[in-house]
């Protein structure tokens, strides 16, 4: 049965006290209350009362203890979110705070394809350097053409690369009147071209569409579907390839194709940061794909940010310097 999102009866905002929302969203953080207790600076009883308190209120258990760690309800999972959002809000409007690189210690989580993280991320490591010290990234790897569930579940700040289906869909909901909660700005287009080692026998002469279609390939896919926007292509045509190997980084892709005879797909501008350049080389497309779009996708929830705002800024900055139109 699907969790009802209705308060308990005779629930009353009037007389709700919303400082339990606070210790909600740092209980269901730290999954313990001794943990809670001491973030919030609380002593254990006090945050056990105002569990209590918030059970009572909404007629659900919310957390119940599993050996030493509190197991959430289904209602708990459906309520974080919009509670972390409301208490992002809150802060965002009654204590607006302005970031100064130089003194914060802000830490931000991006998801990119390591193709974009190779060509992006040394010129924003060398900024922090220089603008930001005590500021830290991660970089996680995107594994999907759609984060927008990474990006509302908070597991990351920014996201990077070629999202054609969610941008597409959040421009139709937009155009509708819908609400859209998610923010994009395109950084640059990319082109694709076809991969091999030096010394393959269609590294010399013209590529044509049979020879393509006839040899072994490998793709790069983050989701491990066997099948790309490469093959959408062919398919057009009514033309298909073998694809005998998937991987899901550029990386790697470009070393087994130094060290072998399949033919990979890989973006132009990756090939010069590989390292490893000149083990390879690079053919045009013998048909017709659409230009690759690469935008930066994040919540709307980080807009107003201004610790956000100037990663964004700065990825932008790279972006432009890095593929100037």
């Amino acid at each position: 049965m699907k969790p009802s999102n209705s308060a308990a009866p005779g629930f009353n905002l009037r007389t709700f006290d919303l400082n339990l929302l606070k210790v909600f969203d740092v209980v269901m953080t730290e999954r313990s209350l001794t943990k809670a207790a001491k973030h919030l600076s609380l002593t254990q009883p006090a945050v056990s009362n105002a569990l209590r308190r918030l059970r009572e209120s909404l007629g659900d258990e919310l957390l119940v203890r599993k050996g030493r760690a509190l197991q959430p309800s289904a209602r708990a999972l459906v309520l974080w979110p919009s509670v972390q959002e409301a208490l992002r809000s809150l802060q965002a409007s009654l204590a607006p705070s302005l970031f100064d690189p130089a003194t914060a210690d802000t830490a931000f989580v991006l998801a990119m394809a390591d193709a974009t993280a190779a060509e992006l991320m040394p010129g924003l490591v060398a900024v922090l350097g220089d603008e930001a010290p005590g500021v830290s990234l991660r970089v996680l790897p995107l594994t999907t053409r759609d984060p927008r569930k990474l990006l509302d579940d908070g597991q990351a700040d920014l996201a990077i690369g070629h999202f054609p289906a969610a941008l597409a869909d959040l421009t139709a909901r937009a155009q509708l009147g819908e609400t859209v909660s998610f923010m994009h700005h395109r950084l640059f287009q990319g082109e694709y071209v076809c991969v091999m080692r030096q010394g393959h026998p269609f590294a010399k002469g013209p590529l044509t569409l049979h020879r393509f279609c006839n040899a072994r390939h490998m793709l790069v896919s983050f989701s491990g579907r066997a099948f790309g926007f490469v093959d959408e292509a062919l398919a057009l045509k009514g033309r298909t390839r073998r694809v005998v190997l998937t991987v899901n980084q550029f990386f790697t892709a470009g070393k087994v194709v130094a060290n072998s005879d399949l033919l990979t797909v890989l973006p132009r501008h990756f090939i010069n940061v590989t390292g490893f350049a000149d083990q390879l080389v690079q053919r045009e497309l013998p048909f017709d794909v659409p230009t690759v779009q690469v935008d930066a996708l994040w919540h709307h929830r980080q807009d107003a940010s201004s610790a956000h705002a100037w990663l964004r800024a700065k990825v932008l900055a790279l972006a432009d310097k890095a593929f100037p139109a």
